[in-house]
């Protein structure tokens, strides 16, 4: 046949079996559904494998031939193109191969191939040794899933519950290949198969490397062998072998032999079990439905043949090669026969059943229960499988039940020899030789067979009968709870069994017996009845032979017999001074008594281990008192052997807390360590010497291993701090000083006889230091001397051990040297993978090295910082530095490369590798030590790759690389398991820790980086290529890979039961794992966009977003799911064709309710304070989570228990430990709950990322607006249902409220940006549609019908406006954080209905008002008045919050709420929320809060300030204040709140600092975030000028009063108000100020106000506020010719050099401040005159009649910094008639200006880019290329807009200026021309007295309101009126006229008072023509 010459590159050999187990693993073990069907598949495909197990495809020629030539030709490759040309080396090897496994050519080259493929798993080794390693695991892949197949077949044993379906196809399967001869091959290979010779055979071809490889093949070998046998064994414990597969199998038995040690191997033993499975019938007792289908496929109870084959075979007299293993057999044989004599109809088995008893004395005989003893239940695999210790269960306790009278026999044959024995002794002869030790043998068996109590079975408990009527019904009555209950036969037969030997026991069988028990006492309920037998042993009434002590097997006579030693041998002490003593005295104890005492004190041992309640009750005994006794035996003259027994038993008694406490007093005051020496003493006694003197020179040391044993249970329930206090400075020092000095720094330079005890010596001592370090935490006081009285005299106390422990750790002491030598030893006798003696204890030893030095790394930085704060002159270093220190051994600091070794060893001592990765992870925090690390790590290229390969492996570490059955595995499998996930996590964090230290660091060398280059050059490479190792990475990647080629992501696993601790774990392991997939997908969008790769962007979104079923990559995952949503689902789609979008599944994963643990219920422990300390007890765990530390808490509680005293105390210590352990149990809740918590709350915050992301950082393009709007609604309205469920944890609001916050912000931008879309406007309208940014379009047309806001719909707005009120409302009083994000939301929602900046063009003027009146209601008033009236729907509630947020809490809190509240008063029509705070006493409160904040404002001007938030939330007030006086009713709540007294009462206005406007440019960089202090005062001074403007103006009805406040309010501040008025510095800041001030004046400081002034109107009072205000009138007409006069253009140039560096807008802001203050003192004026002169006869004159400017200019020009009018002077006329043509043709420039703008608005697009990005620059001072075009133009409609409304004020005010000077000047000019006399004319001085006369009448203060009125008229002269009259003709001339009348048509009649200016230069003109007379 031709044979197939395509090669398999996975290695036909190796991939398709490694493939079956993982399948098999699948299905069987993880139980996977879906591996069944594939299991099925690979079953049939593979049956062949299974059928020829292990045969190799044989060699061929043709084969031999295309290999030779691939050299040449090449070979082809399945599944690859063309063929591939072999090298000649690979050739060679590939028929060395072939020879060595004798397998086909191509079959070697396979291995060769998938050898080299697999290399970089295998660091090390060439691909010949790793093709081995394969070759081998293929071999045991086939044999281990053989094995786990016939495991899970259906049968009597045991099942592995698993589905029926799988069962019929495994045993069906099974069935098959048993029928082709299974047992044969089995049995033929492990035969066959035998390590030395493979090992042999691969050393002849150098098939062997290192002696890890030599390690893995030979645990491959025997691992295949094993499983085999195991097979076998398997298959016979379900249903037994037929008869020739049994005979072949005992064919097999008859030649095995035993190991060297004279136990059975594993693969015999498994045999040996195989075949007593076959001969078991233990199941037919079970009834069980099952059973008699069985029975039928029994052969023992069906086959005639089959037993009469069998017991032939069986009773042959040929010896076997081991007579035991006969005798074994045969015994089990025989006990099956027994057992089918007593079954129903067997008869026809007569022959042979009644052949059993023979055939047991055969077995006996052959000392059958001693091979079992020797070789079977000693041999190591014994224990590690439960069916073979139930198999010899059932087999001794057969014999013990079915052949009683052969038991009887051997006692009766026991009780003989005794007598033997006893004769010869008294005669003084030798015991005869021949006697039989069988029931000896037999009680040492059972006493072996249960010590162990593994997988806790308590298997011994069928050996008592708790039922039989006991002396003390209290201790045993009804233990099991079954007392009332027959027990079965068997039980009570085998109790009888127990009592019956212990009868009359000859002394022969005494230990025996005692090792009995000690077996049969092993376990909890075990023990117990042990002790309760030895306890009615003893009681005096039992009828005994044997002297009055009792049964001599009970607590009665041993303990008084222990109390008879003690009295004879006290004599025996040796004097102080005695030599003698090291020799033991002549009355001793005997060898014999001493074995005897031995045996019974490890019988107490075991049972007081097993039972507390045995241990309280021996040791409260009053007679027997057993710790006095034990501890008097050991001051004794008594061999070590003897003493080492006593204190285990010591030991044993010291688990319960109570005892140890008294413990340690006695052993203190029995010195068995000398702590305290007389001074008479001339010689140490004690254990110490002991050890130097007589174990040293036995060079054996059961008494220090015991001491250290003895001292380490001890510790466990804590030492105590006052030992020996009274005779030595109290402490455990002494104790500490001898494990330190004379146990641990000698025990290497010791001789041991027994190799292994020196790691036991060990082991046991560091075990003691690891308790004492584990248990101490660094206190202040440790630092301290404390001082101690002793005998009269003050001595150090001494430190607290650990304390001792840390200071020795913390330097270069022997005991860390010699640790650090262990350690290195230690890892260089693993790293020669052979076996020693000792090896598990030095394991432990080496555990217990890294251990401490991994607690010294955590509580060295605690330790340093008490050492320093304290005055100890002690010396430390850091732990960290100290393992950098040089090895003497090696001269190289390797300490680290030792530690991290352990690494390599993750599989076989999985415990030292997680102890090293968590020191390596402690050390790696600090960066310089990483340097160092990484150069120790690779100096030495081999240990460099050792290294790698370990942290790969530890990585790569398959949990479950066996597939441990969870839920049925030991506790030691879990262990493990989890220590292995431990260390795996430590790696991460390792390497995570490492990435944040600079390069080079540990993490770039342990995941494949050139550390000689900059990282960013590394090329990284899969593993093999270019001869890159296998690195963490890889480890990392593959991890991560594991299931992604299925469709189960980790979305679609919802929630397992929460309260399971593992779906604890795994949901917050899944919550975590999609925080940072999360995380991961903002990055990816975040980077794609800013990268512009717009398509890859476009997919994401898709994916998270899209609600539409996606056609072309539907995966037929993710099929259309109910739509659950609310209204909202309906209003825009067809709700049926929706999916729910990804990123709102995300959401729903994340389940915000959260089960909160009962709250406590405690009897002993004060609740509170258990709270408090729980409290204390928190800290931050590694991911930043805060949780209570649980061990730290047991120790607090623990030490509290123990502290207290009294028996009382001790009874009630059960109760006690039981609350404590509650009290944990809640805390471990309660740490779940919080740990859980924070993954969601991580969760949340990622899914938070990636919404944000989505929303700001993606090109807004991508999503259509429409879509935009529905997504965030959709998303705000879900996580709104989610945080208002009740269920809901409170502790997830904040971030919600962030997300809410964010999505708000877009939803308003969205839908303002819709709004700004351009409307197409009827033809009568001028086509003036602005798109801007922060704003929208104006209003739509009349004719358009109006549908609703925006695509979103209004009742979804409405909808999530309620929601956002609910979740307010949901915070309750406390989360005001929370309050915050949700008032930002609110806002942001509100300015949704807010109208945009619309241009002022001018044009809306020519509507009609009742056009205007009429107008349909547009889209803004509609949405802005329903939802003003759903907030006053939740009525007082919600008011009650905001408000109170407003008025305290936080800074950004208030100012969020008060600036809602400013929203919501302003569109409040009813004004509802006003008078809620006006009655409620809130805006009273606001107003008084005015006080509080003056003292912290006057501390913000100083030149560095504290923070300025005072100033924030005071703006935020007064902005809020400003906004209420806009309301009439608002202004007078305000006035009766006081709040303008308020105001005049702050003296922060008062602080104005000294302006100067050089020093600020002249500073250097001026200061960029932090204003100036002048600015500072601005912000201070402008709200407060602002308010009293707005109050002026809105108040009405209390006009009067309100300016009377405001007045007083100016004079409290006069000096500020006239340093503002004197305007010595010309900033658009400060013409601001004077803007303001000047509004006010002109309103507030009038003649008619001060009447109304509430002050005692006395002359001097009166006389100063005449002054104020004069001084107030003066100043401000001084004004007019500084800003109205020519002069003003000198101003602006100087103006124009200092904002040359600031923006074209501070232009526009002075130009409007100037003509708004031109225009104030113009109003001023107007009042003054029309108050204090209603008749043209008597005007108050304001001005002189000169039109001559510079008549009045000679004062001020060379002196700017004096007054500009001198007060005595009036200024002329002039300045009115500059200012009226002055405004005239500044009104034609601004008019021009402003329809250049509009024009520009209107065709934005048509402008030249250099204008567009000119526009852009004034709002955006950097970075304008870097937006986009429509950006650009939205910026430039901004800008454009505000130059438009700008100019329309700037229009406003010129035309008001010119139409009251206009008026001022004809009041004057009809004044001057037709009613004053002038000075020369006759009648002068009578007409000035009248016109005096009249003003008095009038106004009490006229003379000087109107200021220097007389002064004015003395001047006036005929000449001066003529001078007035032909002046004012030039002035007010044609062109004057013609340019005001032009003003009047463009802008007045649109402005509606029509013809007001044409009437004045009518009037004006006609007063000019009049003749003079």
């Amino acid at each position: 046949m031709a044979t197939p010459l395509a090669v398999n590159s996975a290695a036909s050999l190796w991939g398709p079996y490694k493939d079956i187990w993982q399948t098999v693993g699948n299905a069987l073990w993880k139980r996977q559904p879906e591996a069944v069907h594939l299991l099925d598949m690979v079953l049939k495909k593979h049956k062949p494998d299974f059928i020829s197990l292990f045969k190799n495809p044989p060699k061929h020629v043709q084969q031999h031939e295309k290999v030779q030539k691939a050299s040449m030709e090449g070979v082809a490759i399945q599944g690859q193109q063309g063929t591939r040309l072999l090298p000649e080396q690979l050739i060679k090897e590939a028929f060395v191969l072939s020879d060595l496994f004798d397998i086909g050519e191509l079959a070697a080259v396979e291995l060769l191939l998938a050898g080299e493929h697999q290399q970089p798993h295998f660091p090390g080794l060439t691909r010949g040794l790793v093709a081995v390693l394969l070759y081998w695991d293929g071999k045991r892949c086939i044999a281990n899933s053989l094995k786990a197949l016939i495991q899970s077949r259906r049968g009597k044993t045991w099942t592995l519950e698993l589905s029926p379906e799988l069962v019929s196809m495994t045993t069906h399967f099974t069935d098959e290949l048993m029928e082709q001869g299974l047992t044969y091959k089995v049995l033929t290979l492990v035969s066959q198969i035998d390590v030395n010779n493979e090992f042999e055979k691969l050393q002849r071809e150098r098939g062997l490397g290192s002696e890890k490889h030599r390690k893995e093949v030979s645990d491959l070998i025997k691992e295949c062998r094993q499983s085999l046998a195991e097979s076998l064994f398997a298959w016979a414990c379900q249903s037994p072998l037929g008869r020739d597969d049994t005979l072949l199998l005992i064919g097999h038995l008859e030649r095995v032999t035993v190991e060297a040690n004279g136990s059975l191997d594993a693969v015999n033993l498994a045999l040996l079990m195989a075949l007593l499975y076959c001969f078991d019938i233990s199941f037919i007792l079970q009834s069980t439905e099952e059973r008699d289908d069985m029975l039928h496929h029994f052969p023992l109870l069906t086959e005639r043949q089959y037993i009469a084959t069998i017991h032939s075979r069986l009773q042959d007299s040929q010896l076997w090669k081991l007579p035991g293993l006969q005798a074994t057999v045969r015994l089990s044989w025989a006990l099956a026969l027994r057992g089918i004599s007593q079954l129903p109809d067997v008869t026809a088995l007569a022959e042979f059943t009644e052949a059993d008893e023979a055939m047991v004395e055969l077995a006996i005989a052959d000392n059958v229960f001693l091979f079992l003893t020797e070789s079977v239940v000693t041999s190591e695999n014994f224990y590690q499988e439960e069916f073979y210790i139930r198999r010899v269960h059932n087999l001794i306790t057969d014999f013990l039940t079915l052949m009683p009278m052969k038991v009887k026999q051997l006692r009766n044959r026991a009780d003989e020899d005794a007598r033997m024995i006893h004769m010869s002794t008294q005669m003084g002869n030798e015991p005869p030789i021949s006697l039989r030790r069988d029931l000896e043998h037999l009680m040492l068996l059972i006493g072996e067979l249960y010590k162990r109590n593994s997988f806790n079975l308590e298997l011994a408990l069928e050996y008592w009968c708790p039922s039989e009527p006991l002396q003390t019904p209290t201790v045993m009555g009804s233990y099991l709870g079954v007392a009332h209950q027959r027990p079965p036969q068997r039980q009570v037969v085998l109790s009888k069994f127990v009592r019956q030997m212990g009868d009359l026991l000859p002394p022969t069988i005494y230990i025996p017996y005692l090792k009995m028990l000690q077996g049969l006492a092993s376990g909890p309920q075990c023990a117990h009845y042990c002790f309760s037998l030895l306890k009615v042993n003893g009681s005096s009434h039992v009828e005994n032979m044997q002297g009055t002590g009792g049964s001599p097997v009970s607590w009665e006579h041993f303990f008084h017999s222990l109390m008879l030693y003690h009295e004879h041998l006290r004599k025996d002490l040796p004097s102080a001074d005695s030599v003698q003593y090291r020799h033991l005295p002549s009355r001793g104890i005997t060898q014999k008594e001493q074995d005897g005492l031995i045996a019974f004190l490890q019988l107490t041992s075991t049972i007081i281990t097993w039972s507390e309640n045995a241990r309280l009750a021996l040791c409260e005994h009053p007679q027997w008192t057993p710790v006095v006794v034990i501890l008097g035996l050991l001051q004794c003259s008594i061999p070590p052997v003897l003493k080492a027994e006593l204190l285990k038993t010591l030991a044993a008694f010291g688990k319960s807390p109570e005892i140890a406490a008294s413990l340690w007093q006695s052993l203190e005051y029995t010195q068995i360590l000398q702590t305290v020496r007389a001074p008479s003493q001339r010689q140490a006694i004690g254990i110490e010497v002991e050890l130097n003197e007589i174990e040293s020179r036995c060079e054996e040391y059961p008494l220090t291993r015991a001491f250290c044993q003895l001292l380490s249970t001890l510790v466990e329930s804590s030492a105590p701090s006052n030992l020996g206090a009274g005779l030595r400075p109290p402490g455990f020092d002494p104790y500490l000083q001898f494990l330190r000095d004379s146990v641990f720094l000698r025990f290497r330079t010791r001789a041991y006889r027994r190799a292994a005890e020196k790691w036991e010596v060990a082991e046991v001592v560091l075990e003691v230091f690891y308790k004492l370090l584990r248990d101490y935490e660094p206190q202040l006081e440790d630092f301290v001397d404390q001082f101690v009285e002793l005998q009269g005299e003050e001595i150090i106390a001494y430190k607290p051990p650990g304390f001792s422990l840390m200071y020795h750790l913390l330097n270069e002491s022997p005991m860390l040297e010699l640790m650090l030598s262990l350690l290195e030893e230690g890892v260089k006798q693993l790293d020669t993978y052979a076996p020693f003696p000792g090896k598990k204890h030095l394991e432990k030893a080496v555990e217990h090295c890294l251990a401490l030095l991994n607690l010294a790394l955590q509580k060295d930085n605690l330790f340093m910082d008490l050492l320093r704060e304290s005055q100890l002159a002690l010396i430390v270093s850091p732990l960290e530095q100290l393992l950098q220190g040089i090895n003497p051994r090696t001269k190289k600091a390797d300490n680290v490369v030792n530690i991290a070794r352990c690494l390599c060893h993750g599989n076989t001592s999985p415990e030292l590798a997680f102890e090293s990765a968590k020191i390596l992870c402690c050390i790696s925090c600090n960066s310089n030590i990483q340097i160092k690390l990484v150069g120790d790590f690779t100096h030495d290229q081999s240990v460099s790759q050792k290294l790698m390969a370990g942290f790969v492996e530890c990585l790569d570490n398959e949990d479950a690389e066996e597939f441990v059955r969870l839920e049925e595995g030991s506790e030691f499998e879990k262990k493990v398991l989890l220590i292995r996930h431990e260390t795996r996590i430590h790696i991460l964090n390792l390497l995570i820790t490492s990435l944040e230290r600079n390069p080079p660091n540990l993490a770039l060398y342990l995941l494949g980086f050139e550390l000689k280059k900059p990282v960013s050059t590394t090329n990284l490479q899969d593993p093999g290529v270019l001869g890159c190792p296998r690195t963490c990475l890889h480890a990392i990647l593959n991890i991560l890979e594991k299931g992604t080629k299925g469709r189960t992501g980790p979305l679609a696993v919802k929630e397992s039961p929460q309260l399971a601790e593992l779906c604890y774990q795994y949901e917050i392991s899944m919550l975590n794992q999609m925080s940072w997939l999360m995380k991961t997908a903002s990055i990816e969008l975040r980077v794609t966009s800013l990268n512009r790769q717009r398509s890859h962007t476009q997919r994401l979104l898709h994916l998270l977003l899209d609600d539409m079923p996606v056609k072309p990559y539907s995966d037929g995952e993710g099929g259309i799911e109910d739509e659950n949503r609310s209204i909202s689902g309906f209003l825009h789609f067809d709700a049926a064709t929706k999916v729910r979008r990804k990123i709102l599944s995300i959401l729903d994963s994340v389940d915000f309710s959260q089960e909160i643990p009962e709250p406590l219920q405690l009897d002993f422990f004060d609740r509170a304070q258990v709270e408090q300390v729980i409290a204390n007890c928190e800290h931050k765990n590694l991911r930043g989570q805060t949780v209570c530390n649980v061990k730290l808490l047991h120790r607090v509680l623990v030490a509290e228990v123990n502290a207290l005293q009294g028996m009382a105390a001790i009874g009630q210590r059960p109760l006690l430990m039981e609350e404590i352990s509650t009290i944990l149990q809640y805390v471990v809740e309660r740490n779940k709950l919080l740990q859980c918590l924070h993954a969601k709350r991580h969760a949340l915050e990622s899914w938070r990322q990636l919404v944000e992301i989505i929303l700001t950082a993606c090109p807004q393009d991508l999503i259509q607006t429409e879509d935009r709007q529905l997504i965030i609604r959709d998303i705000l309205q879900d996580v709104h249902d989610k945080i208002l469920d009740d269920e809901a944890a409170q502790e997830l609001m904040p971030v919600v409220a962030g997300v809410v916050f964010t999505l708000t912000a877009h939803l308003s931008q969205a839908v303002r940006t819709e709004q700004k879309q351009p409307l197409v406007l009827g033809s009568r309208e001028v086509h003036s549609v602005f798109l801007l940014d922060a704003s929208l379009a104006s209003p739509p047309p009349v004719e358009s019908p109006v549908v609703g806001f925006a695509s979103i719909g209004d009742s979804s707005l409405h909808i999530i406006l309620k929601k956002l009120l609910d979740f307010i409302l949901k915070t309750g009083g406390g989360f005001q954080r929370v309050r915050t994000h949700l008032y930002g939301s609110l806002l942001y929602y509100l300015q949704v209905a807010q109208r945009p900046d619309e241009p002022d063009t001018l044009e809306t003027a020519k509507k009609s008002m009742w056009e205007r009146l009429t107008a349909p209601e547009d889209v803004f008033s509609k949405l802005q008045r329903e939802n003003i009236g759903i907030i006053e729907s939740y009525g007082a509630a919600l008011m009650e919050v905001v408000c109170r947020d407003a008025c305290d809490g936080h800074e950004i809190g208030r100012m969020l709420a008060l600036a809602l509240l400013d929203r919501i008063v302003s569109v409040d029509k009813q004004q509802q929320w006003l008078l809620y705070l006006s009655n409620s006493g809130y805006l009273k409160v606001l107003v008084d809060s005015l006080v509080d904040d003056d003292r912290t404002l006057q501390s913000l001007l100083t030149p560095q300030p504290p923070l300025l938030k005072a100033l924030y939330t005071y703006e935020s007030k007064m902005a809020f204040l400003t906004r209420v006086a806009k309301i009439q009713q608002g202004a007078l709540e305000l006035l009766r709140a006081g709040v303008i007294v308020q105001l005049a009462q702050c003296q922060v206005y008062d602080m104005r600092p000294e302006m100067d406007p050089q020093g600020m440019f002249g500073m250097r960089d001026p200061p960029v975030f932090i204003p100036t202090p002048a600015d500072r005062y601005r912000q201070i001074l402008l709200p407060a000028l602002q308010l009293c403007q707005v109050i002026l103006t809105s108040s009405m009805v209390q006009h009067l009063q309100a300016a009377s406040q405001v007045l007083q309010f100016l004079i409290s501040h006069s000096d500020t108000i006239q340093a503002i008025l004197r305007c010595q510095d010309v900033s658009a800041g400060s013409l601001q100020e004077l803007a303001l001030l000047t509004g006010i004046i002109s309103k507030a400081a009038l003649p008619g106000i001060v009447s109304e002034l509430d002050v005692d109107v006395n002359e001097g009072s009166l006389m100063e506020l005449q002054g104020h205000i004069g001084r107030f009138q003066r100043q401000c007409l001084g004004l007019l010719s500084r800003f109205g006069g020519s002069d003003r253009l000198r101003q602006f140039k100087f103006q124009d050099d200092n904002v040359a560096a600031d923006r074209v807008s501070k232009k526009d802001e002075i130009e409007l401040a100037v003509q708004q203050i031109c225009a104030n003192v113009m109003e001023y004026c107007q009042s003054l005159m029309l108050q204090s002169s209603p008749t043209c006869q008597h005007a108050a004159c304001l001005f002189t009649p000169s039109l001559s400017e510079t008549m009045n200019r000679d004062g001020p020009r060379p002196d700017p910094q004096a007054p500009v009018v001198p007060y005595w002077r009036l200024p002329g006329l002039g300045i009115i008639v500059h200012l009226l043509k002055q405004s005239a043709s500044d009104f034609f420039s601004y008019y021009d200006s402003h329809r250049r703008s509009v024009n520009k608005l209107q065709n934005v697009e048509q402008l030249p880019p250099d204008e567009i990005k000119e526009l852009c620059q004034s709002l955006l001072p950097a970075g304008v290329d870097k937006i986009s075009t429509a950006q650009k133009y939205v910026l430039a409609r901004r800008r454009l807009v505000k130059l438009i409304n700008n100019g329309a004020k700037l229009l406003s005010l010129c035309s008001f200026i010119i139409e009251t000077c206009l008026f001022i000047f004809w009041r004057h000019l009809e004044y001057y021309l037709l009613h004053c006399t002038p000075t020369d004319s006759q009648d002068a001085l009578f007409a000035s007295r009248t016109l005096l006369k009249s003003r008095r009448l009038q106004d009490p203060f006229a003379p000087d309101t109107s200021l220097d009125f007389r002064s004015g008229l003395t001047v006036v002269s005929q000449h001066d009126v003529d001078q007035l009259q032909t002046d004012s003709i030039n002035a007010f001339g044609e062109s004057l006229q013609k340019k005001l009348l032009d003003i009047e048509g463009l802008y007045s009649k649109v402005r509606s008072r029509h013809s007001f200016i044409q009437a004045l230069v009518r009037r004006i003109r006609g007063l000019l023509r009049r003749p003079r007379n």
